[in-house]
């Protein structure tokens, strides 16, 4: 139990809110510039499952309180976009997180997020199947497909699809987790703007490791999307 409480002292500190501000004047943009700020938001608000390869099973059950904090590689287009706010060198994303396994070796999975000090909400899904489940000698290998839609934000709809396969190997209450992929993000500014909508794909590598200490669940995860890296915690339940 002091273990558990210590590990969600260390998630709680890592997600602090960040100085920033909303995002109400995308005008102040122009299109160059909006394209590169829509690729930050592309790597931060795109889908991270933080979750290994291996099938939950029918009775399986993932819930987590998660944070990405993601490198913003053109940090000073956030102050244009958000009329002043502080320039932003990663933003962090807090999520509630919860996977559900289905059979066939299907799994489920779902987010909600809203910023602290921003008006970015954000909510997404995943389907995955266990192309291999794994077991003693054998890793187990998955694809995905996720979404992610941003809401709150009224100068912009933006939304990401994914598409992406895992591999994961468990060695007693440690598994470790690899994946590549392919992110399609859409990016649709207010025509009061005088931007024009932004479609694009970003590549996708990710790693991680998936800690069990019975019912209590730690994951870490590294992803580079595009060109910006994000680095993801999530603590909770699994069984």
């Amino acid at each position: 139990m002091k273990k558990s409480l210590s590990l969600l002292c260390v998630l709680c500190c890592f997600a602090q809110p960040v100085r920033a501000a909303e995002i109400n004047t995308l005008g102040a943009l122009v299109q160059p510039e909006f394209k590169l700020f829509s690729e930050d938001l592309g790597a931060a608000l795109s889908y991270k499952a933080v979750i290994p390869a291996e099938p939950l099973g029918i009775t399986g059950f993932d819930l987590g309180l998660e944070v990405t904090s993601t490198e913003m590689k053109s940090l000073a287009l956030w102050s244009k976009a958000t009329g002043g706010g502080s320039a932003l060198s990663s933003l962090i994303v807090p999520k509630l997180h919860v996977h559900k396994g289905l059979p066939l070796n299907i799994d489920v999975g779902a987010f909600y997020s809203a910023v602290p000090t921003t008006n970015i909400k954000l909510y997404g899904g995943e389907l995955r199947y266990a192309i291999l489940e794994g077991g003693i000698a054998l890793p187990a290998v998955a694809i995905r497909g996720s979404v992610s839609k941003l809401t709150g934000v009224d100068q912009l709809s933006f939304g990401t699809k994914g598409l992406d396969i895992s591999i994961s190997k468990g060695f007693a209450m440690f598994t470790p987790y690899a994946g590549v992929g392919r992110v399609w993000v859409d990016s649709t500014p207010l025509a009061t703007t005088g931007l024009t909508k932004e479609t694009f794909q970003l590549g996708k590598v990710f790693v991680g490791g998936n800690l069990n200490f019975g019912l209590i669940n730690l994951a870490l995860e590294y992803d580079k999307t595009g060109s910006a890296q994000s680095y993801s915690a999530k603590l909770g339940f699994r069984f």
